[in-house]
């Protein structure tokens, strides 16, 4: 049977290995690339296809020019994030934006997710979060208006421990969560929010925090550039 051929233009297909190179390691750090006309006959594609790869890139931050020297690997690590249910911003440079925080009827599947009323409200609270103050990623986090009307979830002021601790002392411990992973384009409002170069899908995370009797007391929508994030999961293995 014959395969699905690849259609992108042949600058994608460039970049594309190029790319899986850098993240594989074939490609280090500081190292330099081959001259473009190298390229150009390593890849039979003409010079302008070249320069289009290599500019699309470095628009994502996987190589950098160095004025009469050439093109090098930059040195540039991926944002591993050890997942989990919240994380304070640290020393290392995360900090967060507060975009908006309201009171709605949220997307019928977190909706269906918290097993809200038809006409069940939740709470919102959008933000932004920042990496050495550059966007990183955007979230939209939910929270049943009966569980979370007028705590301090409702409110803008900055919450000390976050979420966990106000839902704590609501008598909803956090217990678990789940994630559902998926990548797909960004939307406008996404590409202009996260500052993302052009063709760079994204990571979706839909989070699903549980607490005690498997009452889903948070939905968490996240996302990230694709381009920039590993996420690493750890989870024990033994004896159920």
């Amino acid at each position: 049977m014959v395969g699905r051929r690849d259609g992108r233009p042949r600058y994608e297909q460039i970049a594309a290995h190029l790319r899986a190179q850098i993240m594989s390691g074939d490609l280090l750090p500081g190292t330099q690339l081959p001259s473009t006309q190298q390229l150009v006959e390593q890849y039979g594609a003409a010079n302008t296809t070249i320069q289009s790869a290599l500019a699309a890139l470095k628009a994502e931050g996987f190589l950098t020019s160095r004025v009469g020297k050439g093109v090098y690997v930059r040195d540039r690590q991926p944002l591993v994030v050890r997942v989990g249910a919240y994380f304070e911003p640290s020393p290392r440079g995360y900090s967060y934006r507060l975009l908006d925080v309201a009171e709605v009827r949220p997307p019928l599947d977190v909706a269906a997710t918290l097993n809200l009323a038809p006409d069940g409200t939740a709470i919102l609270r959008h933000r932004l979060t920042l990496h050495n103050s550059e966007p990183v990623d955007l979230s939209w986090s939910y929270y049943p208006t009966d569980i979370a009307g007028g705590s301090a979830l409702a409110g803008r002021a900055k919450i000390t421990g976050g979420a966990p601790h106000v839902l704590s002392e609501l008598g909803y411990p956090q217990v678990y969560f789940t994630d559902r992973l998926s990548s797909r384009p960004p939307t406008t409002d996404e590409l202009e929010g996260l500052e993302l170069p052009d063709g760079v899908p994204v990571i979706r995370q839909f989070r699903v925090i549980y607490s005690t009797n498997e009452h889903p007391v948070e939905v968490s929508i996240l996302i990230k550039g694709a381009h920039l994030y590993e996420l690493l999961y750890r989870e024990a293995i033994g004896t159920p």
